[in-house]
């Protein structure tokens, strides 16, 4: 079970629970698996692995048309009004079972776990998950193209902004916040997390901003510059690979966007602190993206993603981010499965899929 800040309740256990209503605190919502629930997963994985192979490949997705109908029916009603209501900008789901002696060790490295099937059970359930909310999808800059990535600490890394770092606090982002098709929804399992590192969730629902500051932001001032992870992958593994340098273009020429958008009082969200600034000698556009920062942090909530749990983060609605740890590179160590899903995979076919429309640039 996951450890989490005490305003993020759990529910018994097959029930769900939701905020107490539209003016409280954006508290995630939560989903607890009961006995029954399990067996039926546990049955849907094994059926599906054997049939359509591994959910880390594109392949998978489009066998398995109708593969989120072996979903326990309790947890596709919990998900499918996470996603039409809005109501929160996070929730989690409990008890995905995870054998830590049948995991294995952590990996060194992504590219180690990338080829390792000791966690394809928790991959199929992510999957199917991932399928509810809309169309799960990766980036071809990032682990080796696999549609599920590995979270988890990289020796020499440790003071990178990346799910790889560890010694450094990952600020506040938008997942991929830098690009026009970045997902709708972040979703995280755990499948080891011993030291109960949190990742850090803040919405934007929570945060108090003058009309002056939400009018500012809603405009066109600002430059979000691809994270360094996707240009280094793509530079070590593959130097000459076609998507490079639509990626340097990007980060030498980015296009101004607005840090809100939609509703002025409940605006979607588009952020990534480390890798933005504002239009040249805009200090009005700087302070107005200061005080919403230091708002993310006031409301910021932790939530320990622990094994056999899964957070969920509507990627408009809230920015997440990373407690620092000091990684033992002994087996141990945290390891989340990250999955990334759109809920319009038609937007990735105008330029940005070079192979496969579910691996974009």
């Amino acid at each position: 079970m996951a450890t989490t800040n005490p305003t993020v309740g759990t529910s018994p256990r097959g029930a769900a629970h939701t905020p107490d209503g539209p003016d409280g605190p954006d508290v995630p919502a939560a989903y607890v698996l009961d006995s029954d629930e399990v067996a039926e997963l546990r049955t849907a994985a094994a059926k599906l692995a054997e049939v359509y192979g591994a959910p880390s490949l594109p392949e998978f997705y489009d066998r398995a048309l109708t593969a989120e109908e072996l979903l326990p029916a309790g947890l596709r009603t919990f998900l499918l009004s996470y996603r039409r209501s809005e109501r929160s900008a996070a929730c989690l789901v409990h008890g995905f079972p995870v054998d830590d002696a049948a995991l294995g060790p952590t990996p060194g490295h992504w590219r180690e776990a990338i080829h390792g099937r000791t966690a394809l059970e928790q991959e199929v359930w992510l999957a199917l998950c991932g399928l509810v909310l809309g169309d799960p999808f990766g980036w071809v800059t990032l682990q080796e193209g696999r549609i599920i990535q590995n979270i988890l600490p990289i020796r020499g890394d440790e003071d990178r902004q990346s799910g790889h770092g560890s010694e450094t606090l990952l600020e506040f982002h938008t997942e991929d916040g830098f690009h026009p098709n970045r997902c709708d929804y972040l979703l995280l399992m755990g499948l080891r997390n011993p030291d109960a590192v949190p990742t850090t969730v803040a919405s934007v629902r929570d945060v108090r901003l003058g009309d002056a500051d939400r009018a500012v932001l809603a405009e066109e001032r600002f430059h979000i510059r691809p994270d360094t992870e996707h240009i280094r992958q793509l530079e070590t593994y593959a130097p000459g690979h076609p998507a490079l340098p639509r990626l340097r273009a990007m980060a030498e020429r980015p296009v101004p966007t607005a840090v809100l958008s939609g509703d002025r009082l409940s605006p979607y969200l588009r952020i990534d602190r480390p890798f933005m600034d504002t239009l040249p000698g805009d200090t009005e556009a700087e302070a107005a993206l200061d005080r919403l920062m230091a708002e993310l942090h006031r409301v910021q909530q932790d939530v320990a993603v622990g094994p056999g749990s899964l957070l969920i983060v509507d990627n408009y609605r809230a920015v997440h981010g990373r407690r620092p740890f000091t990684a033992r590179y002994d087996g141990t160590d945290r390891w989340l499965k990250k999955l990334t899903v759109s809920r319009n995979l038609r937007r990735n076919l105008s330029g940005y899929a070079l192979d496969h429309p579910r691996v974009i640039v």
